[in-house]
């Protein structure tokens, strides 16, 4: 199985058959980390043999097979383990989608952030350690710890492999979706200086948001988060010049954004809303997003409207980085002079924050005042590490 395409459809297939293996064996064995480790090595061992082998027709069972065999080897001393290995066969009839479980224990409030992250790209998504690391750009060796403690941890603290119900799913949900909009942020604006953006990360974050909406109709957050990165990727072609450099959102060639995708995704979101009429932080964000995608030119934008949702996102979230989002919508809407009041008073909560110093760098270069402009500009270069941000900012201090 070689060709262009083979590595995206290996990842695929693991990713769909990977986390339904590990729930079913998680609720067979009781054990967390005996089962990951079992479909960890059922994964590595399909990633070596499937691109010369070719994928099998049934993929789950052949992972299931492995993982299996790897356990009644590995565990010969686990009697109760063995017996369950033994008499377990595949597909278990009328077995339910445990995934959703598997989700809340990967991104249990107990692990820390990146342990959540890591864990849930292995166990749920099906990546191997190597991709994991390649993905974020951090040794092998750090994200094998990140899992090992985390594994650790879910086993120590006795952390429930079960879906929270009641006044705590809200909490814990709102972690779930936390977890999953920190990987699509890093995928689609990277924060290392060794890539733009990382698309493998983009991909994962949204079959993990399209996951959750299939688990969990009823909860329109999770919509609301998918809508928002369906909505994002669909202007992905014109987001990079061919030099690597960053385009602003004015400046984008709106002809190369999907326009069926963002249908589809404002559809989504509309459904969701009617449907539920409880309007989340992500719902929001995906609704000022729709705006943007929804205007032909951006002379169209309107930014009384999203300055509206603004409002909003800010009473059911807020955060100084909503108010900076804000303050450039006040710059086309009332103008620039306005706008840099607001946006100063967030200089002290914003001062490590490079979007922050190229935003005022804009309003202070929109009010003539080109030195200061220019002095921002070089703040928020000294602050990102990533190149296509850094080429944006070096051209404008060229031409300036």
């Amino acid at each position: 199985m070689n060709g262009p395409g083979h590595e995206e459809v290996l990842a695929r297939v693991v990713r769909e058959h990977a986390g339904r293996l590990a729930a079913s064996l998680v609720s067979l064995l009781g054990d967390f980390s005996a089962a990951e480790d079992l479909v960890q090595d059922a994964v590595e061992t399909a990633l070596r043999r499937w691109p010369e082998e070719g994928v099998p027709d049934r993929p789950d069972a052949w992972l299931f097979t492995v993982a299996r065999r790897r356990g009644l080897d590995v565990l010969r001393r686990e009697s109760n383990y063995r017996a369950k290995l033994a008499a377990l066969t595949w597909p278990e009839p009328a077995v339910p989608d445990d995934r959703l479980r598997l989700v809340f224990i990967c991104c249990h409030p107990a692990l820390s952030r990146p342990a959540q992250i890591a864990l849930t790209l292995r166990v749920v998504c099906g990546l191997s350690t190597a991709q994991i690391a390649a993905a974020f750009v951090v040794p092998e060796a750090t994200v094998a710890q990140r899992i090992t403690r985390a594994k650790r941890k879910i086993g120590e603290a006795g952390i429930p492999y079960r879906v929270p119900s009641g006044e705590e799913l809200p909490e814990r949900l709102g972690e779930v979706l936390a977890v999953v909009y920190l990987l699509f942020n890093e995928g689609y604006l990277s924060s290392t200086a060794e890539r733009a953006h990382a698309r493998d990360l983009v991909e994962e974050a949204e079959w993990l948001a399209a996951l959750l909406v299939n688990l969990m109709p009823k909860e329109p957050e999770a919509a609301g988060l998918l809508a928002l990165i369906r909505l994002h990727r669909a202007r992905g072609a014109a987001r990079f010049d061919p030099g690597g450099r960053l385009v602003l959102l004015a400046d984008q060639d709106r002809d190369l954004w999907d326009r069926q995708a963002i249908e589809e995704a404002s559809t989504l979101l509309t459904r969701a809303a009617r449907a539920h009429h409880r309007p989340g932080p992500y719902q929001v964000q995906a609704a000022i997003v729709a705006c943007h995608a929804e205007a032909r030119t951006f002379a169209d934008t309107d930014w009384a409207q999203i300055l509206v949702l603004y409002d909003l996102l800010l009473f059911l979230a807020p955060s100084p980085v909503t108010r900076l989002h804000r303050a450039v919508a006040v710059r086309y809407g009332q103008g620039p002079d306005v706008a840099l009041a607001e946006l100063e008073e967030l200089g002290q909560a914003l001062r490590r924050y490079a979007l922050f110093h190229a935003t005022r760098a804009e309003l202070l270069r929109d009010l003539g005042r080109r030195d200061e402009a220019r002095r921002a500009d070089e703040q928020a270069l000294d602050l990102t590490a990533n190149p296509a941000q850094q080429r944006l900012l070096e051209h404008r201090l060229r031409w300036d």
